[in-house]
């Protein structure tokens, strides 16, 4: 089982770990590593929020600035034949690049 959680606009992946009976969770998106665990849902929710806000609250004290999951900026390369055939269905469909690029991930990530 799998699952997320979202605080502060962060968000954690959550599994359960039979073998040892609790949920575990992760922030997802940066590459700092904070986890956390408990054994229900309600102290999970609780673990989850105090995570972020050490997080949050310790970065401020190293004088550094928390990740943040994701800008919204995405810089990829694809071949020159793709970006054709992209370009052209987002000029037929009326819509900016961005605009049909962002719509075919959004789609595509379900």
């Amino acid at each position: 089982m799998t699952s997320e959680l979202e605080y502060k606009g962060f968000k954690a992946t959550i599994v359960f770990d039979a073998e040892d009976e609790l949920f575990v969770g992760r922030l997802a998106g940066i590459s700092d590593i904070i986890s956390f665990h408990a054994s229900n849902v309600k102290e999970l929710k609780s673990a989850f929020r105090e995570s972020v806000d050490d997080y949050v609250d310790t970065c401020l004290k190293i004088g550094k600035s928390p990740q943040k999951p994701f800008s919204g900026n995405v810089m990829f390369r694809i071949a020159p034949e793709i970006h054709a055939k992209a370009a052209l269905a987002a000029q037929l469909e009326g819509v900016s690049l961005n605009q049909w690029a962002e719509r075919a991930l959004e789609k595509a990530a379900g």
